[in-house]
């Protein structure tokens, strides 16, 4: 379990550790690859995830029963539940991306925040997107701490990595979907926008946004007006603001 908090040996295994009793059934209905479960049951007790451990068991899954001490050791929360998984990597293409009529889909470039990257995730699963697109050499979406703060949506949402923004502009122009840039510069504010078709949200890394070129390139760019002292919002939070207007607009 420690060493796949390594971004590297991740890699090299193609799994990560999902970790809380939440997290981990979501990633069992999701029909997740779960190699191993994990579990503590002096800290897991009698709770319905313990039935949960003991029918994936009956299904062939293999189970590490640890003591409370090894487990708590090996956790990287205060506090464990008594239950873990060591899960398979899963990557989709843009192509297998379902974009219906009505569908939003985020595009993430170098976002380097691994909170900001599991916050998205979770709350683009909440607003039913399509998925979630990371470009470049941003956060590890499989990290511990995006792992954590994506709440399992994770394993629900379908998610895609691509190595430039031109390949998800490509992508969406062949596939008619509109692109919306996100941007502080931008001249229009988010309530103006009009959107009609199905939908890519592209918001730039925390510290220096898009690129100009994505911004032009972009069907629009829109900016969320700033009413007070603050002069930025947090990315999650801002993803969040667009995730319901454009949800709201194509209903």
């Amino acid at each position: 379990m420690r060493s796949l908090a390594d971004r590297r040996y991740r890699r090299r295994e193609g799994a990560l550790v999902v970790e809380g009793i939440g997290p981990v059934w979501q990633a069992v209905e999701s029909e997740a690859q779960i190699e191993v479960l994990v579990v503590a049951p002096d800290l897991l007790g009698g709770s319905p995830a313990a039935a949960m451990v003991a029918e994936q068991e009956r299904a062939g899954t293999p189970v590490a029963r640890l003591t409370a001490e090894l487990f708590s050791r090996l956790s990287g929360r205060d506090g464990p539940s008594g239950l873990a998984a060591v899960v398979r990597r899963r990557l989709c293409r843009l192509d297998d991306l379902d974009v219906t009529d009505s569908g939003v889909l985020v595009t993430l470039h170098e976002v380097a925040n691994p909170g900001n990257v599991g916050t998205i995730i979770r709350t683009a699963d909440a607003f039913g997107a399509a998925g979630v697109v990371l470009v470049g050499d941003g956060a590890d979406p499989f990290s511990p701490q995006a792992v954590k703060a994506s709440m399992g949506s994770l394993f629900s949402l379908p998610l895609v990595h691509e190595s430039s923004l031109d390949a998800a502009f490509e992508w969406a122009e062949a596939a008619n979907v509109m692109t919306v840039a996100t941007s502080a510069r931008a001249g229009t504010p988010l309530a103006d926008a009009v959107l009609s078709t199905p939908v890519m949200i592209v918001l730039g890394s925390e510290r220096t946004g898009l690129p100009t070129d994505a911004l032009s390139r972009s069907t629009s760019a829109v900016r969320i007006p700033m009413l007070g002292r603050a002069s930025s919002l947090n990315l999650a939070v801002a993803a969040g603001i667009i995730l319901y207007e454009a949800t709201r607009q194509l209903g």
